[in-house]
Order: structure tokens, then C-alpha cells, then sequence
């Protein structure tokens, strides 16, 4: 499946993230109220539903998403969350994508910048790596909510893409002005996906060693690490080969 490296970069770290629950309900939190800035209504902000969605896949409590969604309405302590985008390269030449939500943008691109540096990598311009990848809906549910068949026949009646399954998820693929109702649909279906959203997707993959990917995982980690970082994409093609090397 093209672009599916990002989706066993994730499964791959899901352990270590697992350890992260304060800093993965910071992130989710800081979502919902940039998303509730636009409106509070989730009927009619397809964005506020899809965060509070993933907040509650990770089982987030629910006076979190409460008090995420007051601070967007001025009631609560109120922070100016700007959406910004950086990009640049790591080991090997590997084309790094960096999402941020920060209240300091100085502060943010010192921080990424210094990442980049310590890992082996540059950050640069808005552009430099972005025609690499393209934007696209992402739906994800657990391999226990229905099987590939029954998954793949709803989600392209919804009008989905691309559906695909592997032991652990299915994956369902559509274009960005789709996402929403393909979302809904399938919810109606198949209750809550675990996630929903935009992302980058590889048009074309970097073939690197277990050595370099092992470098590309330390730069990812520190990033992700970053309270301001929501999302970390690469271009690498993460085969089977190198999903045991960093296992091992």
C-alpha cells in the first residue's frame, strides 16, 4: 500500500507512546480547542468531532475535553494556538514533515530547528520536501471492529479511495474534501474510528539501512517529544526488514 510506511512507523512506536499518555492528552487537548475556536456545535464542525474522537480513543477524561473546548470559548485560561508547518531532511536524506500547534512560533522553530541539528539533519524552507508527499484522509479502525471484506465494501460505498487491511487495522484512504462524509458514514456503521484526519503520504519512499532508520527514529522521537509537535511524517519505506531491525 503506498504511503502505508507512516501508518508501521506508528504501530511500530506504539509502545513507546503508550508511556506518554501526559504528553499524547496534551496534544489531543490542544487540538480540540483549536478546533473548537471554529465552533463549539460538533454537529457542525466535522474537525471538533474528529478530535474529541481520537481524544476518547485514547480513553482522554472526559473534564480534559470539557476544559480543552472551555479555553477556545475564553473560559478557560486561554492560549493562541497558531497551526505551523516545517519541514526538512534527516539522515540519508530522508524528507522530514513537521506539524505544530504553538502560542510561540520562535520558540517552536528554535526547538525543531535544534532536533534537525543534533540528529544529523537541516530543517528547510516551506516547500522543500512538501512536493514529496501528498495530502490525503486517513481513517483508522481496529482489525476487531469488522472484517477487511465487510470494511472495504463500506468504505468505498461511502466514497472512500482506497481500503486496506493488515493484522492490526484496517486503513481507509480518501480525498481531502471526502474525509468528513466518509467519516460519518462508516461511523454510523462502525461506531468511532480510532482515528481520523489529514496526512502525508510518500509519493516517492527513501530505501534506507536499519542503521539510518534507527537515526531517523531518534530525530522522530525527539520531535514528537516536543509539546508542540501534533504530527511527524517521512518518506521512509519502512520495510519488514527494518521494522525487525529497530525491534531488535
Amino acid at each position: 500500500m503506498a504511503g502505508h510506511s507512516q501508518f508501521k512507523n506508528i504501530m511500530h512506536r506504539k509502545g513507546a507512546q503508550d508511556k506518554k499518555r501526559a504528553k499524547i492528552f496534551t496534544k489531543l487537548a490542544r487540538e480540540i480547542t483549536v478546533a473548537a475556536k471554529i465552533s463549539e456545535d460538533i454537529d457542525s464542525n466535522p474537525r471538533l468531532r474528529a478530535a474529541i474522537s481520537a481524544a476518547r480513543a485514547q480513553n482522554m477524561p472526559k473534564d480534559n475535553i470539557d476544559r480543552a473546548i472551555k479555553k477556545a470559548t475564553g473560559a478557560g485560561e486561554g492560549d493562541n494556538y497558531e497551526e505551523v508547518r516545517y519541514e526538512g531532511y534527516g539522515t540519508a536524506g530522508v524528507a522530514v514533515i513537521v506539524e505544530a500547534l504553538t502560542d510561540n512560533r520562535n520558540r517552536t522553530a528554535s526547538e525543531v530547528r535544534a532536533a534537525f541539528t543534533k540528529h544529523g539533519g537541516n530543517l528547510g524552507e516551506t516547500g522543500s520536501v512538501g512536493f514529496m508527499f501528498n495530502r490525503v484522509g486517513e481513517i483508522i479502525y481496529p482489525i476487531d471492529k469488522a472484517d477487511a471484506d465487510e470494511i472495504f465494501e463500506a468504505a468505498l460505498e461511502a466514497g472512500a479511495a482506497n481500503a486496506e487491511s493488515d493484522d492490526q487495522n484496517h486503513v481507509i484512504d480518501t480525498e481531502i474534501e471526502d474525509l468528513n462524509a466518509v467519516r460519518e458514514a462508516l461511523t454510523e456503521k462502525f461506531g468511532d474510528p480510532e482515528s481520523a484526519k489529514l496526512v502525508f503520504r510518500a509519493t516517492t519512499e527513501a530505501d534506507i539501512s536499519v542503521e539510518q532508520a534507527q537515526s531517523i527514529m531518534k530525530l522522530v522521537d525527539v520531535l514528537e517529544d516536543n509539546d508542540d509537535v501534533q504530527n511527524v511524517w517521512t518518506n521512509v519505506n519502512w520495510t519488514d526488514e527494518i521494522v525487525a531491525g529497530l525491534d531488535n
